[in-house]
């Protein structure tokens, strides 16, 4: 597979997480955050994301935001050091090597592509957090739009009053 098309595949999963932090419940919100249910309103995400598990969340939201916005400064702050990337087959084993090779070709993709949060799950363990998200990524290729299916998992770290994204794995498919 060529490299445009790995970090592109890359980065439709990171879009995943394209949505902001308006767009997460707020604390003290009952609202669809401790719920399996779908989503009420038709094209509104389903989340599943409680309490204590909502500003590892937002770190996650910060990480794709900034990485949508070519804000590879705040993309280097959220990412621990080792962070393990694993995407299309491939590993990329720390913020360094990640920030070296696919991070501008990620955040090139998602400039002009719009992604949809579908479905959002988070669960807390001590000092970890695992976010898991489906999103829908609106591009084109060529003259063409293109819609990619993208999951996402991320693992996130505590340090201190912050988070800190340990692991990340993105995988995406067109849409058929």
């Amino acid at each position: 597979m060529k490299k445009t098309m790995v970090a592109t595949l890359s980065v439709v999963a990171l879009v995943f997480a394209g949505t902001s932090q308006a767009d997460a419940p707020k604390a003290g919100s009952t609202a669809k955050a401790h719920t399996h249910e779908p989503a009420q309103a038709e094209g509104m995400p389903s989340i599943n994301v409680p309490a204590d598990a909502r500003a590892a969340t937002a770190t996650a939201d910060r990480f794709n935001n900034a990485l949508h916005a070519g804000d590879l400064k705040t993309v280097e702050v959220l990412l621990d050091p080792d962070v393990l990337i694993l995407e299309s087959g491939g590993a990329e084993r720390s913020r360094k090597q990640y920030l070296g090779h696919h991070a501008l070709a990620d955040a090139k993709f998602l400039k002009d592509a719009h992604v949809q949060l579908m479905q959002r799950t988070a669960r807390r363990s001590g000092d970890l957090v695992w976010v898991g998200s489906e999103s829908e990524i609106h591009t084109q290729k060529g003259d063409k739009p293109l819609t990619l299916l993208s999951t996402e998992s991320m693992i996130l770290k505590q340090v201190g009053d912050d988070w800190r994204i340990v692991h990340i794995h993105w995988s995406s498919r067109p849409k058929s």
